[in-house]
C-alpha cells in the first residue's frame, strides 16, 4: 500500500547527511590546496572514489606552497 510512496521527511534526511558528508569535504579539498567546491563531487556515486583516489595519491598544491589554511 504505501510501498511506492516517500516519507515527506525523507528529503530532510537526505540533506542532512548531504551536508554531513560535503562539509567535511569540503574543508579537505580546501586544506589540500584544491578548490573547496570539488567536495561537493563527494555526492556523485562513482566520483567520490574517483575524488578520494585523487585527493589521496595527488601532489597537493598546499605542500607546494606551504599554505596550511587553517
Amino acid at each position: 500500500m504505501f510501498g511506492n510512496t516517500m516519507w515527506a521527511g525523507h528529503w530532510l534526511w537526505m540533506l542532512v547527511i548531504a551536508i554531513v558528508v560535503v562539509i567535511p569535504a569540503w574543508r579537505i579539498c580546501q586544506r589540500t590546496g584544491y578548490p573547496g567546491w570539488m567536495g561537493v563531487l563527494i555526492l556523485i556515486p562513482i566520483v567520490n572514489l574517483v575524488l578520494l583516489y585523487f585527493i589521496a595519491f595527488a601532489d597537493w598544491p598546499a605542500d607546494k606552497t606551504g599554505d596550511q589554511n587553517g
